[in-house]
């Protein structure tokens, strides 16, 4: 009964809206507040900005299109920025409106339109919150949804024409439905050979990513002539002429990005078209840099020579990648047309060729229809970026071929090796006699398996599909830990044997299947610990220089990384050759996303460009061994496009699993961006038998990500489906500005570009010049293979676990070592183990060390490869643990001093002076200001222990990252003297107010010092952290040092950067660096250099003459020549130089907030988060080092 109420209820609703005022889809409305404002979205571009009321003033951001959704609900949109009421993050207590990306499914943007006298409720169809003024109408007041109080809306139909959902332009550029004019269908990377001892003496047969020296290949990379205009209407439009004079051109080199070479602005956005959203046509948008550089266009020229000996061949132009859009003329006529931009795009110039030089002519749009399509967060960059090359073949041609596998046996010692060739005839004749042979080498070089089939005679422009098959007995199997490879050789023999075109590819013999909820491996349940990876050079931009794609790789190999998402379009063909030869797993995404428009997905005239640049990622793809998914395409909307792609990959390819952010009912398995940890738990424990992968997590932004080891100590071992992740990202996006130093790195915002996402490009694990940083090493730590647990240390006993699928631990040398306060005082070896894989067994550390209640120990144990391998050398360690192997108490402030007796003066500072030193305070302020030891000053200027509340990272976006000077407040100051006059305890308590743009906050805390006799400071510090006080991201005191104290030892983890949800990989040890040394390099600077678990510390010149700090509980410190503050406002890492200061500002910290992942993703986990209301004491001492 209760359910048919509902129905009837909902019913009605429908009933209501009809009855009182038909909602039509084809006008657009004022939406008018009792008052008379109206809803206004400013013309605002941006997801996640609030609705507002506005006096009526004519802006299209106070039109609204209301189209129903179903009989129930309507979305409500402005069809000038396709951006739609939303109720994301409109939770109870922050409940204001907002906007989001227009896509019809998505049931944040699903209303209600109640009829009531005078008007309308707008109620949330699940939620069933009503759109309200709730803070007055007022102009600009915001409107937030609340579930009481609802406002009556009246709805005004206005004589403005809805702008059409899409537009077509008079050129192929500006035509959705045109993609392709003239291009050749796709097909796997090859190059052909003459013959196939020339095909196995080439470098390219062993190494595929290297450039061939075939007869029938001519690279046209290189130098070409170069024009470029800010717009269409500016191109010279008969460049393509063969007598057209372009010897006043400039040169450009191919492949490049012209914006690397100061033509046009290089713009960096995540989300924003960098044009006017008016799906197909490129219009300017007011504001932009599009406004001025409407749609710029490079002219490209250069001659080339086709050999003599191609005569009577197929000649084909190949194009490996262009942004966005490329017309072709040879010698003077056209040839086609091609959109795609990491796509493959092949013409057949055959009738265009003739004898001797001859002309080609390139015509580069920046933006296309194609563009919608290709709306990835990347800095958009313009022209030929990949290789353009020729290559010849017969007349009768294998234009295609498809190699796989069936394994015959659940063992996987037998197995049928299968090839399917697209033979075409190109000529004008029937082909004559002509064998197709294929053989399979091993990696020794010997013959696996031959297969050849007599062809039947083609008709001209026949093409037949060949089906081989050959069994072979215990192959070798590919993994990423094992990427054993053969090599398949495809020829064509004439009727007198003699080859007439060779060419060979690699084959990886392996078995990829989802059960159980997870995803398997040649029979191995593989976790997948990834990262996402732009292809992005500083110098170079999407023009990436072959020695930097084998450095990602060969870095990521040595990093434990073991997955690539080619985050969010095909790489270039080459990288495929080196997963496939170094061993990754990849996650091969199509050219797809429309994130400013996910409505396109649900747009039916779209499809086929949707299918088509899926078709022809796998159509190139399909033969590598290293492609484990398919992905459709990333944060696309989940229209029903994506689902015709799902098809297409079901049609090509039934082998691998298909992946989908987006809708994961159009993948094969689930997948989920930047969940924190306990929704990850949530979603992983649902009802599924699919497995589970995190796409993007972990957001590298900056100083971060934190709680690694939180997410993968569940996916390792408690998760029920998961089967990993991918970190966002590999390398950080900052570029160099054309004319400016190659080791100064920009980002949006940076080139004049609008609209820009500022440094939110720079997410790398690695610098913009593959500089190794902290975060990549605790990756490498947190995915580690090889587990070393113990629950008992102190006795030696030791599990050892092999997280390897296909690795014995034979291959590694296990050593360990002893360490008392923090020295090593004993090393030894572990005998080779014979552990397979997945596999644990219990040792013990033979250590003799004798363990001393007064000292602290910790065993280190660490896992190096015995031999070198293709990514690594010998010796190279792959895995460690720390183990602590006794708790020692704390370092103790002295109960007494020496006999000296201190002289205390408080005239007007207090004095305190004993033998060789003297300590003065200042008695207005509170502050230590002086410390005199042997005559030498050791605190500059008067700056001793002040509060130190600043810090400031990419990840604190969710707060105030601005630093407001403090107004220190004195509430009290006394000291006493010790009646043996050898100590002087000094008290003072302080309040600071910080007076932001939104609140004033109060922060109170006490310092009580004890200043001993031998010149030893005690200190011990008491903070309160406010509840409304989220600015306060670190409670600890500063304290600022002579310019000559440069060196830096240190008792605690390390020896690089640490934080306290971000130091699996930093053990306890003893470390020194120098001061300049502790800094790292963030493109956008930020706080950095701190070090966690802190035992002592000293700073010194080079006489080793400074002070040492000694923690009593709890300390973490950082020493920099900068402030955070400063560091914060320089910007930039290049800027540093020129603000750095001469003196030393050491942090010494009694805790740092967690780093966290909040620039996009959750917040610090709570256990790192500085508690509110509650008293954080900590205490050391300071003594001078002489």
């Amino acid at each position: 009964m209760m359910k048919r109420i509902k129905l009837s209820i909902a019913f009605l609703w429908c009933i209501i809206a009809v009855y009182g005022q038909e909602i039509r889809g084809d006008v657009l409305y004022k939406i008018i507040s009792p008052s008379g404002l109206l809803l206004d979205n400013k013309e605002s571009l941006e997801n996640d900005v609030q609705v507002v009321l506005s006096a009526d003033n004519g802006s299209e951001g106070q039109l609204w299109r209301i189209v129903a959704f179903d009989e129930n609900c309507f979305l409500i949109y402005s069809p000038f920025c396709n951006k739609s009421l939303d109720i994301y993050n409109s939770i109870p207590g922050k409940n204001f409106l907002k906007l989001w990306d227009f896509n019809r499914k998505n049931s944040n943007q699903h209303w209600q339109m109640a009829a009531t006298e005078g008007g309308f409720y707008i109620r949330h169809s699940t939620t069933q919150r009503c759109v309200t003024v709730c803070e007055g109408e007022n102009e600009d007041s915001p409107v937030s949804v609340v579930s009481n109080n609802p406002t009556i809306w009246k709805l005004e139909v206005t004589n403005v024409e809805v702008p059409p959902e899409n537009l077509r332009g008079e050129s192929e550029w500006e035509n959705e439905r045109i993609f392709a004019v003239n291009k050749e269908k796709g097909h796997v990377t090859y190059i052909p050979f003459s013959s196939i001892e020339s095909l196995k003496g080439d470098k390219s047969f062993d190494f595929p990513w290297e450039t061939p020296s075939s007869d029938l290949y001519q690279s046209l990379n290189g130098m070409w002539k170069f024009y470029w205009v800010k717009e269409p209407s500016e191109r010279p439009l008969e460049f393509y002429k063969v007598d057209y004079d372009v010897s006043h051109w400039n040169e450009l080199p191919v492949p490049s990005n012209w914006e690397m070479y100061g033509y046009g602005t290089p713009i960096y956005t995540n989300v924003n078209y960098p044009f006017r959203n008016l799906p197909s046509v490129i219009r300017p948008q007011k504001g932009f840099t599009n406004e001025v550089e409407v749609n710029p266009v490079g002219s490209y020229r250069r001659n080339f020579v086709v050999p003599v000996d191609w005569k009577d061949k197929e000649i084909f132009l190949h194009f490996d990648g262009a942004y966005s859009g490329i017309y072709i003329w040879v010698n003077g006529e056209k040839v086609g047309y091609s959109q795609g931009a990491n796509n493959d795009a092949e013409f057949n110039i055959t009738p265009y060729i003739r004898t001797g030089e001859n002309v080609l002519a390139v015509e580069v749009y920046r933006w296309t229809d194609g563009s919608y399509l290709e709306d990835q967060d990347m800095f958009r960059l313009s022209g030929i970026h990949r290789d353009v090359y020729l290559y010849a073949t017969p007349r009768l041609h294998v234009r295609d071929y498809h190699l796989s596998c069936r394994f015959l046996n659940e063992e996987l010692t037998s197995s049928e090796f299968q090839m399917k060739a697209m033979i075409r005839n190109y000529d004008r004749r029937k082909s004559g006699k002509q064998i197709l042979e294929i053989q399979l080498l091993d990696k020794f070089g010997n013959v696996t398996t031959c297969m050849s089939q007599e062809l039947k005679p083609l008709k001209p422009g026949e093409e037949v599909v060949i089906d081989l098959n050959s069994s072979v007995t215990n192959p070798l199997l590919w993994s990423a830990e094992k990427p054993d490879l053969y090599t398949a050789i495809i020829a064509l023999r004439n009727k007198d044997g003699r080859v007439t075109e060779a060419m060979s590819t690699k084959f990886g013999f392996r078995k990829v299947e989802v059960r159980n909820k997870r995803v398997y491996i040649n029979n191995k349940q593989v976790f997948f610990k990834g990262v996402n990876r732009h292809d992005i050079h500083p110098q170079y931009g999407k023009a990436v220089p072959l020695e930097t794609m084998l450095l990602d790789i060969v870095l990521m190999k040595r990093h434990n990384i073991n997955t690539v998402r080619t985050s969010h379009y095909p790489n270039s063909s080459k990288m495929y050759a080196m997963y496939d030869y170094y061993g990754l797993y990849v996650m091969d995404e199509a050219d797809m996303e429309n994130h400013g428009n996910q409505g396109l997905s649900e747009n039916k005239d779209w499809e086929p460009a949707f299918v088509d640049r899926l078709e022809r990622l796998i159509q190139r793809d399909r033969n590598h061994p290293s492609v484990i998914f398919w992905s459709l395409g990333n944060e696309g909307g989940s229209g029903e496009n994506f689902y015709a792609m799902y098809q297409k990959a079901k049609e090509l390819d039934t082998t691998r699993p298909v992946h989908y952010e987006g809708n994961n009912t159009y993948a094969d398995i689930d997948s989920h961006m930047y969940p924190d940890v306990e929704k990850m738990k949530a979603h992983d424990r649902n009802k599924s038998d699919r497995p589970y992968f995190l796409c993007e997590y972990a957001h590298a932004m900056g100083n971060a990500p934190g709680n690694l080891i939180e997410y993968w100590d569940y996916i390792e071992n408690h998760s029920e489906r998961m089967i990993g992740g991918c970190i966002w990202d590999w390398v950080d996006q900052g570029i160099n500005k054309y004319g400016y130093p190659s080791d100064h790195y920009f980002y949006g915002g940076d080139f004049g570009d609008k609209p820009n996402d500022a440094d939110f490009s720079c997410n790398g694990l690695v610098t913009p010049d593959r500089g190794i940083t902290p975060k990549l090493l605790e990756t490498k730590k947190v995915y580690q293979y090889i587990h070393f647990i113990s629950d008992n240390p102190e006795t030696g006993e030791i599990r050892i676990s092999n997280g390897y699928d296909f690795t014995n631990l034979n291959e590694f040398d296990i050593t360990w070592e002893v360490l008392r306060e923090g020295q090593v005082v004993e090393v030894g070896e572990i005998a080779s183990m014979d552990l397979l894989p997945d596999e644990t067994i219990q040792i013990r550390i033979p250590f003799k060390t004798q363990i001393d209640a007064r000292y602290e120990y910790f065993l280190n144990i660490y896992a190096e490869r015995s031999k070198a391998t293709l990514w690594s050398e010998k010796g190279e360690r792959v895995a460690s643990e720390q183990f602590v192997l006794n708790v020692c108490p704390n370092e103790q402030l002295p109960l007494f001093s020496n006999t000296s007796e201190l002289a205390v003066s408080s005239e007007r500072d207090l004095s305190i002076k004993g033998q060789n030193f003297q300590v003065t305070f200042d008695m207005k302020q509170g502050f230590l200001i002086s410390w005199l030891y042997q005559d030498r000053e050791l605190i500059d200027k008067g700056q001793g222990l002040t509060f130190n509340w600043y810090r400031s990272v990419s990840n604190d976006k969710f707060t105030d990252q601005n630093y407001y000077e403090p107004d220190h407040k004195l509430l009290s100051f006394s000291f006493d003297v010790d009646k043996k006059r050898n100590c002087v305890l000094v008290h003072s308590r302080h309040e600071i107010l910080l007076h932001t743009t939104k609140k004033e906050i109060s922060v109170p805390y006490q310092i009580d010092y004890t200043i001993y006799a031998d010149g030893k400071i005690g200190v011990q510090a008491t903070f309160i952290k406010p509840k409304d006080g989220e600015i306060i991201r670190r409670l600890g005191l500063q304290m600022v040092l002579p310019e000559d104290m440069e060196y830096v030892q240190w008792y605690g983890r390390g020896p690089h950067e640490n934080y306290i949800d971000r130091k699996t990989s930093a053990y306890i040890g003893i470390y020194q660096n120098t001061v300049t040394g502790m800094e790292e390099h963030y493109v956008r600077s930020q706080s950095m250099g701190n070090r966690e678990d802190v035992r002592w510390v000293t700073i010194t010149n080079e006489k080793k003459v400074g002070i040492k700090v000694i923690s009593l509980d709890k300390m973490s410190f950082s020493a920099l020549h900068f402030t955070d503050q400063t560091l914060w406002m320089a910007t930039h890492d290049f800027r540093l130089p020129l603000v750095r200061k001469p003196e030393v500002y050491l942090n010494i910290d009694c805790m740092q907030q967690g780093l966290g992942n909040a620039t996009c993703g959750p917040m610090p986990l709570e256990q790192y988060m500085i508690p509110e209301d509650e008293k954080i004491s900590y205490s050391f001492k300071i003594e001078p080092v002489k």
